[in-house]
């Protein structure tokens, strides 16, 4: 493994990492900026594909109406691996996210594991996702007390 390729598996989580610090507090344009102009964005819940985005004005679009319907996100980064072909690469990371929705005046607490299979392109110097495919593999939703 050289200095290089450890340099760019740095630079890669940096950016997954990044989308969800950003994505947690509600960023939403810099969560877009993170992907290529070309990006496209998928959410599979089991086999029903629940989000089918190109494009970064689609995302914003998407991205800022679900933000709007949830008080609070969490996420918890686990493994991450990739393979680096140059200029392109492939990866495969794991997290937890939790999101807070208020529904009849309650607070309720969906919990979701998510596996996502990324395309990444470097581009004008720096690391973006140029593919996103989250398969939301399990899917807890309780109301939780204050």
């Amino acid at each position: 493994m050289t200095i290089e390729s450890l340099k760019t598996k740095e630079e890669l989580r940096n950016l997954i990492d990044a989308y969800a610090y950003l994505s947690d507090e509600k960023k939403i344009s810099e969560v877009v900026a993170l992907f290529t102009e070309d990006l496209v964005y998928k959410v599979y819940i089991g086999d029903f594909l629940a989000a089918n985005l190109s494009g970064r004005e689609n995302m914003k679009k998407d991205f800022n109406g679900h933000a709007s319907e949830v008080k609070t996100y969490f996420t918890l980064n686990g493994q991450h691996t990739v393979q680096i072909n140059g200029d392109t690469a492939t990866g495969v990371s794991y997290s937890q996210i939790k999101m807070i929705r208020e529904t009849e005046g309650k607070d309720v607490l969906s919990d979701y594991s998510v596996k996502y299979l990324d395309n990444y392109a470097f581009q004008n110097g720096k690391w973006l996702i140029q593919e996103r495919i989250g398969y939301f593999v399990m899917t807890e939703v309780r109301p939780i007390n204050n």
